[in-house]
């Protein structure tokens, strides 16, 4: 008598989690997330002692205080100098044009036609991708500060600060991660056959030109807060834990909005 063998399809946990072993795989044997945390580090050095400004009594830092690289003292949602907008918000764009290239080589080296033959999930590959670029992200956002701190160390400048506010500005921001990952996955699902355009949007979201262009006509609004960008900003050196409390809502809420629309586009549109 013959018996009937059925084959059970894995779970949820179980596909994500083969998926996300591939990826990290990938991700920790190949050179470029490497350099981009080397890339991350050595910004904050740059900035912090190669940036000068000229003033009646000569030319001095435009930075005094260590912290300022990382965060601004307020939320600033219009870019007034450089000053507040050079710091830890940086990793963001560095960190969206890695995930266009890892993404980008999926489709070159014909890595997503021979995953979705096997029947892959769609979703699972956007869940997989925009946790594995958070985690490159975050991972940057600490070799940033690691270069940041040595910076400040050889260059003399303060480290004065909130230190409650700082861990929660710090912590806020790495939070982020999620969403503009899952942010810039979405991106290159849409331009997937476009990898210059893909670089270049990630690029474009990254610098918040959107945010600060509605902040010149809003003003200073915590309104923009809903937005990655300007919870970015709304994480700074004068943050309260209700500033975690918002880019840990607006990380997770972007990050689900985003996975479900990359979900359904590549469902319905030729992936390859």
């Amino acid at each position: 008598m013959n018996k009937e063998i059925k084959f059970e399809s894995p779970t949820f946990f179980k596909r994500i989690k083969g998926m996300l072993g591939v990826d990290f795989y990938r991700l920790f044997h190949t050179p470029m997330f490497y350099i981009f945390l080397a890339v991350a580090a050595i910004i904050p050095a740059m900035i912090l002692g190669m940036t000068n400004m000229e003033t009646a009594e000569g030319v001095t830092k435009l930075y005094t205080n260590t912290w300022q690289i990382v965060a601004a003292n307020e939320p600033l949602y219009v870019v007034n100098s450089i000053a507040e907008y050079a710091n830890m918000n940086m990793v963001f764009i560095f960190g969206g044009i890695m995930v266009s290239i890892f993404i980008g080589h999926d489709y070159k080296s014909g890595y997503v036609k021979q995953l979705f033959t096997t029947h892959a999930k769609k979703q699972d590959y956007m869940i997989s991708k925009s946790l594995v670029g958070a985690f490159s992200m975050a991972c940057m956002c600490i070799t940033y500060l690691i270069g940041g701190v040595l910076a400040g160390a050889l260059t003399q400048a303060s480290f004065a600060v909130n230190a409650g506010s700082l861990i929660i500005a710090l912590l806020s921001k790495i939070v982020l991660s999620l969403g503009w990952a899952s942010l810039y996955t979405f991106l290159n699902v849409i331009f997937r056959k476009f990898f210059g355009i893909s670089i270049a949007s990630s690029f474009f979201f990254g610098t918040g030109i959107l945010i600060i262009g509605a902040a010149a006509i809003v003003g200073n609004s915590s309104i923009l807060n809903i937005f990655l960008y300007g919870s970015s900003v709304y994480a700074c050196l004068s943050s309260n834990i209700l500033t975690l409390v918002v880019c840990v809502i607006v990380s997770v809420v972007w990050a689900i909005i985003y996975n479900v629309l990359g979900t359904l586009l590549l469902t319905k549109s030729d992936v390859y």
